[in-house]
């Protein structure tokens, strides 16, 4: 995995504790240095520090998103909310406060690599269980994680793929915020309702003809979120 993070003490640690436990990291200290590291490296995961000397940290994870769709960590001092809200808008995949348990770090790095690593037997296009393709100009690669809408391909956040696929998965069914939470961050990693509510917009902006008159994603009121084919 990658670590971009300009403090050598929790830089060091870091690097030290995860590679004790078996993974293999590599860290760059900068933004630049985090950059060149993506291409070369082709990490698993990135664990991103948002203070950096170079550059702002939601500028670059928002550059790193666009580059790649593995998970993106945010490793940061700043414990408000909006700044939370601002990492998950650009493309972050979980939000880590310093200073932070490493077993939680663990716990959180290997809960988004099982998600991303699942294989799924289905392959796009998806069948419904009459063996009939759904009449819908959107279709899921799972095992390439990939969406394609009109037959375009389209980007977007690891979290944003769970979410689009567990919708798509099982169309008309109405799920609560708190399931969306429960299935895009398993126990104990941080997301809240706002959360849900930006993941549904950028999706909408990505899908949707007319993202404020949804055809696919629908709100109920007072309770959730549904996919209509």
């Amino acid at each position: 995995m990658l670590l971009i993070e300009d403090d050598d003490i929790i830089g060091e640690m870091v690097c030290m504790y995860l590679t004790e436990e078996g993974f293999l990291v590599l860290r760059a200290h900068n933004g630049r240095d985090g950059l060149a590291a993506l291409r070369e490296f082709e990490p698993e995961l990135i664990l991103l520090d948002l203070m950096l000397p170079d550059v702002e940290g939601t500028d670059l994870c928002n550059s790193l998103r666009n580059l790649t769709p593995v998970p993106i960590i945010i490793i940061s001092s700043n414990s408000k909310v909006s700044e939370k809200i601002e990492a998950f808008t650009v493309g972050a995949d979980d939000y880590l406060c310093k200073p932070f348990s490493m077993h939680e770090m663990k716990a959180r790095i290997q809960a988004l690599l099982r998600r991303s690593k699942q294989v799924h037997p289905t392959e796009e296009p998806l069948v419904q269980q009459n063996g009939t393709v759904p009449p819908t100009d959107l279709n899921i690669n799972l095992e390439k994680r990939t969406l394609y809408v009109r037959g375009e391909p389209v980007d977007m956040t690891f979290s944003e793929f769970e979410l689009i696929r567990l919708l798509y998965e099982h169309p008309e069914r109405v799920y609560r915020r708190e399931d969306l939470i429960n299935a895009l961050r398993g126990f104990d990693s941080y997301v809240n309702d706002r959360a849900i509510d930006v993941h549904i917009t950028n999706l909408r902006r990505k899908i949707e003809a007319n993202p404020k008159e949804p055809k696919y994603i629908k709100t109920v009121w007072g309770v959730g979120y549904k996919f209509v084919l």
